[in-house]
């Protein structure tokens, strides 16, 4: 967290809270890699598991996705999740991303290789309030 402040002021990456917009209480993160040469992104998210399926993380990618392609002028946003985590997949769908493939057996975890399912949208496709 020391770096967040100047990863974003420096344009390397941005990272948000996610939070209830009344009480400040903190549900999750958000963050959004800047690639400036390939002027593209990834968007990474966690929710605390007490506050699955209230639609924080989808609320908040969408955000994230607005701020890339608004303020940040990508031309394209993706995302990966463990195939081992569906709800994950079900957030990326929401905001507008497409299946662009499976990356086999990308990384370990719990001692097992799991696939990463990859997904991506282009500022052209993305649903997002034009201003």
């Amino acid at each position: 967290m020391k770096n967040h402040v100047e990863n974003f002021n420096d344009n390397k990456s941005y990272e948000f809270a996610i939070t209830d917009k009344i009480s400040g209480k903190l549900y999750g993160a958000i963050a959004l890699t800047n690639n400036q040469r390939f002027n593209h992104g990834e968007i990474a998210y966690w929710v605390g598991e007490e506050y699955w399926g209230n639609g924080y993380a989808t609320e908040a990618a969408k955000a994230v996705l607005e701020f890339a392609f608004m303020e940040k002028q990508y031309n394209k946003v993706f995302a990966r999740y463990f195939h081992t985590n569906p709800a994950s997949g079900k957030v990326i769908e929401k905001i507008g991303m497409k299946k662009e493939g499976i990356l086999r057996k990308q990384v370990m975890k719990d001692n097992e290789y799991i696939d990463l399912v990859y997904y991506g949208i282009l500022k052209n496709e993305a649903n997002i309030n034009k201003q």
